[in-house]
C-alpha cells in the first residue's frame, strides 16, 4: 500500500529574525533583511519560516496543498526567490531589465541585491503575488 506524500515545505515555528541573524556572510545577511522588507511590503503578510531555510510570505492553495505566495532563501552562492511557476516565460521583458540573474521553473537566483534594479524586482514580485492570488485572470500556478 502506497501512502500519499504531503508537502515537504511547511510552515515551522522557527523565528525569522533568528534565522536571518545566523546567515554567516554579512552582505548576504543584509541582502536577506532587505529582501524580507521588500516581500513583506509586496504581500502585506508577515514572514514565516517554511522548512529550515525558506522565508515565506502569505499562502495559497497549490496542487500539493498550502504553499507560500512568495519566498526567499539566503543561500551561500545566491539569494533565491521563489515566485509563481513559469514566471520567466510570462515576464521575460522585465527579466531583461532586471540585471544579473539566473532563472529556473519557479526560482530567481540573484548574487547581490544591489546589482539588480529594485523597481524591476518589485514588478516581478508583485506580478507573482497577483498570479498566485489569481488576480491576473490566469490559473494560479502550483508551487
Amino acid at each position: 500500500m502506497t501512502r500519499a506524500k504531503g508537502p515537504v515545505t511547511v510552515p515551522v515555528d522557527t523565528d525569522v529574525d533568528d534565522f536571518l541573524a545566523a546567515v554567516p556572510d554579512e552582505r548576504r545577511r543584509a541582502d536577506a533583511r532587505r529582501l524580507r522588507a521588500i516581500l513583506q511590503d509586496a504581500t502585506g503578510e508577515p514572514p514565516v519560516m517554511w522548512g529550515t531555510s525558506i522565508v515565506g510570505f502569505g499562502s495559497h492553495r497549490g496542487p500539493t496543498g498550502e504553499f507560500f505566495l512568495v519566498g526567499f532563501s539566503p543561500r551561500k552562492q545566491h539569494l533565491v526567490l521563489y515566485l509563481a511557476g513559469g514566471y520567466a516565460e510570462r515576464h521575460g521583458a522585465a527579466l531583461a531589465r532586471l540585471g544579473p540573474h539566473r532563472t529556473a521553473k519557479a526560482c530567481l537566483y540573484l548574487t547581490r541585491l544591489d546589482a539588480v534594479d529594485e523597481s524591476v524586482l518589485r514588478e516581478l514580485i508583485d506580478a507573482s503575488v497577483r498570479e498566485r492570488r489569481g488576480a491576473d485572470g490566469a490559473d494560479p500556478p502550483g508551487a
